[in-house]
């Protein structure tokens, strides 16, 4: 089964969230079979950053639907944006 990466801009709910703490929940409660492979902080404005993840997940039906909704959850996110979705073996920037 092929493996696909998303990338997705995961915004604060408030400016004083803590990016470290949401960083540590993406990585532990992302659904089974799926992984963040990688994750930068990207300025917004005024102070305000972004977290932008890079997630391994599996090729199926519901998969990204179930990524989402698992981000949605944790604590201190806001909003999300699906910037990107390709198979594993492309190398986006």
């Amino acid at each position: 089964m092929a493996r696909l990466i998303a990338r997705v801009r995961i915004l604060p709910a408030e400016a004083d969230s803590d990016l470290e703490s949401i960083i540590l929940s993406l990585k532990q409660k992302t659904p089974n079979r799926m992984e963040m492979k990688a994750y930068k902080k990207e300025p917004i404005a005024f102070g305000l950053n972004a977290i932008v993840g890079d997630f391994l997940i599996d090729d199926m039906e519901g998969q990204m639907d179930s990524l989402e909704e698992s981000i949605k959850e944790i604590q201190g996110v806001g909003e999300i944006e699906v910037i990107y979705i390709g198979r594993e073996s492309v190398s986006i920037k």
